[in-house]
């Protein structure tokens, strides 16, 4: 199992940038994968960005290509979202989660969540 401790919420204005951090204890396994996740108050949680093992691939939702970008230097340090062009409707809590690849990374492979960091955007 791995414990997941998210850092860098806070409050912006539009246009602002913000950059998350994941930091991780216990072993990434490189066929981990990794991403983070966010929920606004009264929606669903949905996946921001994943960071596929392996081959560094990454994926976003529509909503934040180009704006939004995960990375991680290795398996021993932390993954980063960095967030520019903030938007009021990118105001959520957002989580970062780990979890085993079988092929892919589907939303159910994610086991391991953090407690998540506020990100308030104001217009």
């Amino acid at each position: 199992q791995v414990q997941l401790v998210e850092s860098g919420g806070g409050s912006v204005q539009a246009g602002g940038s913000l950059r998350l951090a994941c930091a991780a204890s216990g072993y990434i396994y490189g066929s981990t994968c990794l991403g983070w996740f966010r929920q606004a108050p009264g929606k669903q949680r949905e996946g921001v960005a994943i960071l596929y093992p392996g081959s560094g691939r990454a994926t976003y939702v529509d909503s934040v290509k180009g704006r939004f970008t995960i990375s991680q230097d290795n398996a021993k340090t932390p993954v980063y979202l960095q967030m520019n062009s903030l938007k009021p409707e990118d105001t959520a809590m957002y989580f970062c989660a780990a979890g085993l690849s079988y092929g892919g990374c589907p939303t159910s492979t994610f086991s391991d969540w953090g407690q998540g960091t506020q990100v308030t955007v104001s217009s």
